[in-house]
């Protein structure tokens, strides 16, 4: 039994459905490939300088935040001592005017922390 179908004078062999690949001119494959690779190699590297954007922005922020920190331990170790850090004299007062700022950061208005408490935790050093 033959499966091969007579189909406007020319016979068709099953499996091969579809079309045909064109002949594509193999110097204008080559150098379609070239240029995604090219597209491809720049999308890489603006997607690099972006992440390395975003690293170093995360860095300096956690510099910050670091600077932050050791500027209430210092707080807390002069308090456990104590004595009332300047800052913290002017905002329990409501003095707007400038404290003296060894790191930069901006001190809270509005803490988690009452200035009521015991004090009873000590932080760790």
């Amino acid at each position: 039994m033959d499966d091969s179908k007579m189909v406007g004078g020319k016979v068709k062999k099953p499996g091969k459905r579809g079309r045909k690949p064109a002949k594509i001119d193999l110097k204008a494959k080559l150098e379609r490939s070239r240029q995604s690779a090219r597209e491809c190699r720049a999308r890489k590297k603006l997607r690099y300088q972006y992440l390395e954007e975003l690293v170093s922005s995360k860095e300096r922020a956690i510099c910050a935040l670091r600077e932050e920190l050791e500027m209430y331990k210092q707080w807390c170790l002069a308090m456990d001592q104590g004595k009332i850090p300047s800052e913290i004299k002017a905002l329990l007062t409501g003095d707007d005017q400038k404290p003296p700022q060894s790191s930069g950061t901006k001190i809270p208005k509005y803490s988690k922390f009452s200035s009521t408490g015991t004090g009873q935790n000590k932080m760790a050093p």
